[in-house]
């Protein structure tokens, strides 16, 4: 499988259709194996938490979730083929999920917000099989992990926000007995309704980031580490190093 390295992340340099075919082959390999969906703003992050970059890195399967991600690509001069969104490459899991008669366990955001998550699915998916659900306000990893366990999912989507969801992925996926877990930020907000994903246009633009900001301006400092991100990369491109470390 090639990769590509964007500023000291291995990702995976696949098309959404590729992600999906190596997604269904973790399913029938043996243990647990976890999929991360890196943004610009988590890759930004790896400069100062370096153990996030060895989380991020030992997935088995490392998505571009982020324009911003692809256009670093090409200015390193490793283009990353496309942008795979988190979000519609779990929506494609969950399909083929209830094709193929996977479980699926939903862990993550408020209370509630999975259970109806898990609902509004099974409606859109016919025979999709949910096993269970929990809310992310837990204080303790263990008496979740044995609540998971119990049910042994086949499929389990970890949305507690990054970097919680990748760092909790690395430590607690064998125990959880999953085949695959993936980590997707807000996806089971969006799945119950709660929150409202940027109209195709947006997306297809390439400005999604842009439509959040305007639905949620609080997010505007978070937001100023894309320009950041992408700068950093050109730095990186004159130098002619590939990741921060080399600097």
């Amino acid at each position: 499988m090639l990769k590509q390295e964007i500023m000291g992340v291995h990702f995976d340099n696949v098309t959404m259709d590729e992600a999906l075919e190596i997604g269904c082959r973790l399913m029938e390999e043996p243990g647990s194996h976890y999929v991360v969906t890196p943004n610009s703003e988590i890759v930004y992050a790896c400069r100062e938490q370096p153990a996030l970059t060895g989380v991020l890195n030992g997935a088995s399967l490392v998505l571009p979730d982020g324009i911003g991600v692809v256009y670093a690509s090409r200015i390193l001069k490793t283009p990353l083929k496309q942008k795979v969104a988190g979000i519609e490459f779990g929506t494609a899991m969950l399909e083929r999920a209830a094709q193929r008669g996977w479980t699926v366990y939903l862990l993550g955001s408020k209370p509630g917000v999975a259970e109806e998550a898990g609902r509004r699915l099974c409606q859109q998916f016919p025979g999709l099989r949910i096993v269970g659900t929990a809310d992310g306000y837990f204080k303790e990893d263990g008496p979740v992990v044995e609540k998971i366990a119990a049910v042994h999912p086949d499929l389990l989507f970890v949305c507690l926000g990054a970097p919680k969801q990748e760092y909790w992925m690395e430590k607690n996926a064998e125990a959880t007995g999953a085949k695959l877990l993936l980590g997707l930020g807000g996806s089971l907000d969006i799945y119950s309704g709660s929150s409202q994903r940027a109209p195709d246009i947006w997306v297809k633009l390439g400005l999604e980031w842009a439509y959040r900001l305007v639905k949620e301006p609080w997010r505007i400092k978070r937001q100023t580490n894309l320009p950041k991100f992408l700068f950093s990369a050109i730095r990186l491109r004159i130098s002619g190093n590939k990741s921060p470390s080399q600097q």
